[in-house]
């Protein structure tokens, strides 16, 4: 079995709203008041890590009796912000994340319910959703009749605007594909990344960068703004809309680039690379940001996964830059500011072009190992 989520936009009505804000702000309570009573335990039984274990987490039913308004908001969703708190503590005494930390209003409010006894349905232009009944959507795809709905979170932005996720799942046999067509991929903070067949980039426009006047114009307004008043309020909503149209932008052309890579390609090889800590050793910050390399090789690869087709990810340590693609000769040294690259065996290229076509041969050497 598979599973495939389809993200389709709400209209809720004013009455809608009002139960989706009790909805957000009640799984925050309950989340928060959990956590409240599992960091009291964990500061008691710190030193004792299987008592720890075996105490029992406390559930969303304990506090409907002392707060009657959590019975207003879906069950379901509060049952949810328990296996969220769940995954957290597990999580943390696994060694894979720190501590919980308590949810804020102003992080992303959100709220997931799955389906019991048929309480979601898709209906014509409409969603049938717990304690919400009949909300407005528009499903600009259809989701085939082999998926069945599992779940469903529903979340809003900072520009008021509402998203639902159906999640689905389906059976999928996997085919074994035979790769031919195989291309590699050097990161460049000019194009986004530089291909091994052509040696072309994808020309990221920097969405980020263009906005960036616009952006500061509006944020000076809001910062002459009185916190909290009318005017700020509606301020703080042209900020939000330039920041998510800026979101939106990088988003597509994202989908668009890692459309076409796996529609043409069998296997794209790319560097496994910590984007983070390239951009504090060089200061390439905004650029770094503004390419979000790490959404589009996430992109890419469930794109590829469902055409059953391969990401390989080299070692980050790899030397494609400094390695000549003609004769395999390694240089010393090589800095940032030579884009050409010279080999004394008389080869001259763009330096991210020969990166790219060593990333590729580094990736069918380990294609042809596995």
């Amino acid at each position: 079995m598979a599973n495939k989520a389809y993200k389709f936009r709400l209209y809720p009505t004013q009455e809608q709203e009002q139960l989706l804000a009790k909805t957000f702000g009640c799984v925050r309570f309950v989340y928060n008041k959990m956590l409240s009573e599992r960091k009291e335990t964990y500061e008691q039984f710190k030193d004792n890590k299987e008592t720890l274990k075996k105490q029992k987490s406390p559930t969303p039913a304990k506090y409907k009796k002392e707060f009657v308004w959590l019975k207003e908001v879906d069950s379901l969703a509060l049952a949810n912000a328990q296996l969220n708190l769940q995954k957290s503590y597990k999580n943390f005494f696994s060694g894979r994340a720190k501590f919980p930390k308590f949810k804020s209003r102003k992080a992303r409010q959100s709220y997931t319910t799955h389906v019991v006894n048929g309480n979601i349905m898709l209906l014509d232009g409409y969603i049938k959703l717990p304690k919400l009944k009949l909300v407005k959507m528009k499903q600009h795809r259809e989701i085939p009749s082999h998926h069945i709905i599992k779940s469903c979170t529903v979340s809003r932005t900072k520009t008021g605007k509402y998203d639902v996720s159906i999640l689905t799942e389906y059976e999928h046999q996997p085919i074994q594909k035979e790769i031919q067509a195989v291309v590699g991929l050097d990161f460049s903070m000019n194009g986004l990344f530089v291909d091994s067949e052509e040696g072309e980039t994808a020309n990221y426009p920097r969405f980020y960068r263009q906005a960036l006047e616009k952006l500061a114009k509006e944020q000076r307004i809001l910062s002459r703004r009185k916190k909290g008043s009318d005017r700020w309020h509606k301020q703080r909503q042209k900020v939000a809309k330039l920041h998510e149209r800026v979101t939106n932008q990088r988003k597509d052309f994202l989908h668009k680039e890692s459309h076409k890579l796996a529609k043409r390609y069998d296997c794209v090889v790319i560097e496994d690379l910590n984007m983070k800590g390239m951009s504090q050793a060089f200061h390439f910050g905004k650029s770094v940001a503004d390419h979000a390399w790490g959404m589009f090789t996430t992109l890419l690869q469930y794109k590829l996964d469902e055409q059953e087709k391969k990401l390989i990810k080299i070692d980050k340590w790899f030397p494609s830059s400094k390695t000549c693609s003609c004769c395999l000769q390694v240089k010393e040294s090589l800095s940032l500011s030579e884009r050409i690259f010279h080999c004394d065996c008389g080869f001259v290229s763009d330096r991210d072009w020969n990166a790219s076509i060593n990333i590729k041969y580094e990736g069918l050497r380990l294609l042809a190992l596995a």
